[in-house]
């Protein structure tokens, strides 16, 4: 059957491409240069759904939150000028996350450019170092062929944002309007064919291993491919640890999960990657964050690498045996290659002495102190068990980000939302709308600083406009906590600009029309968080929490991971 030809303005063939492609929600904020396609997103709004943020940045990281929560690509409109490089950050953001996201930008006409134009801004250069395409449409004929594309990068191969800058007189044209999905894309190979040669050597190495040890990363949750993990991981007796962005790839609770590796990582997983003789690394980067002292990581083990993208292949650390394609894939074809372990007790013998100190001098002080002010640790591990680890979680950026990581215990897939390699400060209470409104059914909880929050808390007016029932807790430490704790230990507690006065959260919520509450009392925690949870609304829970409390475990910066100190 062949698809209607109707003759459309560019403007309308913006909001008819988009829902050719499946989109139902987008994230934007409305100006001169754009103002055409909000005109027709008027005339579809029963089909389409436009969410008014109250700052371009923040549907950039909405659209992230619901791409990261969905594994589908988040759209973010905004206008020219100042509009559209409000958007950068929150490209970049997507960019090294490896988010879909497709950002649709107005520009002035097209015979103004370059002419310093009002709101003329080229933002295709500013962009490109953090996309993996872009395009300025000058005719509306290339605006379906244009978004079509847009849509096949971001999804595809390794996933991240994409830029389509629209020129405002082809947005007026009419043109025959047409929409064809795209497939391919000339010199553009995202699909890269699992080798068994690959596989095979891969399995060779693990079966003879002594001391395996496995890091899952973000790229198992892009390739869906967390029960093969789990499967493999039962079969072989080996010990998992996650990345951050790898947080709910594996469940929380089950044996073999050890944790989290990293600069505020487990004690564990830390020092046994300069201990285990194979080391499995599952759709992760190595990034500098994991490794710490490249020279000194995981020097004595044969690495095996599976990953999608070719350039993270030996780009920080060689690997002995890469495998390259979709994990999910090549997991399946390694599966019937792994033999069964009967058990590693000698190895897991010593993951349990390294947990057992973990959890005598850091743990059990964090999670279940008898004095002294409310600690970060225990508010997420109350909340943990309140959710039974089955909530969204979106964290900002900051010491409260590394206690969510450390602490809450994530039993459903896909659940984790943070800002992993930008660190962006500001991400987490857009990125919760975004992650509300895809997953309406499951409780999303942002875990905030008193610093980050005031970032984006202009964004509390979405909530207020579309009753989005979010659930924001903020840890406020009244310090720039983060830094605060690096300036205590490397700069002799010189603490230069990081102590940070705070308004009212709870009058600001109710100005907005979110209940709210504040406690600084330990035995007032249970039921805030139990309030909070059961709320049918919106709610804005302030913890007072200690001021000067460090994360620990740490691998200081430059150190070897097997240097990780617990205090």
């Amino acid at each position: 059957m062949e698809k209607t030809i109707k003759k459309v303005t560019g403007a309308e063939a913006v909001v008819l491409s988009l829902l050719e492609e499946g989109v139902e929600k987008v994230f934007g904020y409305p100006g001169g240069a754009i103002m055409p396609v909000y005109d027709e997103f008027y005339k579809y709004r029963d089909q389409i759904k436009h969410i008014l943020v109250r700052h371009e940045q923040g549907a950039t990281h909405a659209a992230q939150g619901e791409a990261r929560v969905k594994n589908r690509t988040g759209v973010a409109i905004a206008t020219s000028g100042p509009g559209a490089t409000n958007l950068i950050t929150g490209i970049a953001d997507a960019q090294i996350d490896s988010t879909p996201m497709v950002c649709i930008t107005g520009q002035v006409p097209s015979h103004l450019l370059g002419t310093d134009a009002f709101q003329e801004t080229d933002i295709i250069g500013i962009s490109s170092p953090v996309v993996k395409w872009s395009f300025q449409v000058t005719k509306a004929e290339e605006i379906p062929w244009a978004i079509a594309k847009a849509f096949y990068i971001a999804n595809s191969g390794r996933p991240g944002p994409v830029l389509i800058d629209i020129t405002k007189d082809a947005q007026f044209s009419e043109f025959d309007f047409e929409y064809k999905k795209c497939e391919f894309v000339r010199s553009y190979n995202p699909i890269v064919e699992v080798s068994l040669d690959q596989v095979k050597d891969a399995a060779q190495a693990i079966n003879s291993a002594k001391k395996p040890m496995m890091i899952v990363g973000h790229g198992v949750l892009l390739g869906d491919a967390q029960k093969e993990v789990l499967k493999i991981a039962e079969k072989a007796k080996i010990p998992v640890a996650n990345t951050w962005l790898g947080a709910s790839a594996f469940p929380a609770q089950h044996e073999l999960f050890k944790g989290m590796v990293g600069m505020h990582g487990s004690y564990a997983p830390n020092l046994l990657t300069n201990e285990c003789d194979v080391l499995i690394a599952v759709g992760m980067r190595f990034d500098d964050r994991v490794t710490g002292d490249l020279s000194r990581y995981a020097s004595q083990a044969k690495v095996v690498h599976f990953e999608l993208d070719f350039s993270e292949i030996d780009k920080n650390v060689k690997a002995d045996y890469p495998v390259l394609g979709n994990c999910k894939e090549s997991l399946t074809a390694l599966d019937p290659m792994i033999i069964e372990s009967d058990g590693r007790d000698e190895w897991f013998a010593r993951w349990n002495e390294l947990e057992k100190q973990e959890d005598e001098i850091v743990v059990q002080p964090d999670v279940n102190p008898t004095e002294g002010p409310i600690r970060m640790a225990e508010v997420v591990r109350r909340l943990s068990e309140i959710t039974e680890g089955q909530a969204i979680i979106v964290t900002d950026v900051g010491q409260h980000q590394m206690i969510t990581a450390r602490y809450y215990q994530f039993m459903d897939t896909n659940t984790n939302v943070t800002s992993g390699g930008l660190g962006t400060m500001g991400f987490g209470l857009p990125a919760a709308i975004g992650a509300k409104v895809a997953r309406p059914e499951k409780e999303v909880v942002a875990i905030i600083g008193d610093g980050g929050f005031q970032m984006t808390l202009q964004e509390l007016g979405v909530i207020m406009q579309e009753k989005i029932p979010v659930k924001i807790l903020i840890l406020n430490n009244e310090f720039l906590g983060m830094v605060r704790q690096w300036q205590q230990l490397f700069f002799d507690k010189r603490y230069a600009e990081t102590v940070i006065e705070s308004p009212s959260f709870v009058k600001l919520a109710d100005a907005y029309g979110i209940k709210g509450k504040s406690i600084s009392e330990r035995g007032d925690l249970m039921g805030a968080l139990t309030e909070m949870i059961d709320s049918k609304e919106s709610f804005l829970l302030e913890v007072m929490v200690e001021k000067e409390g460090n994360v620990f475990p740490m691998v200081p910066s430059g150190a070897s991971v097997a240097e990780c100190r617990l205090k």
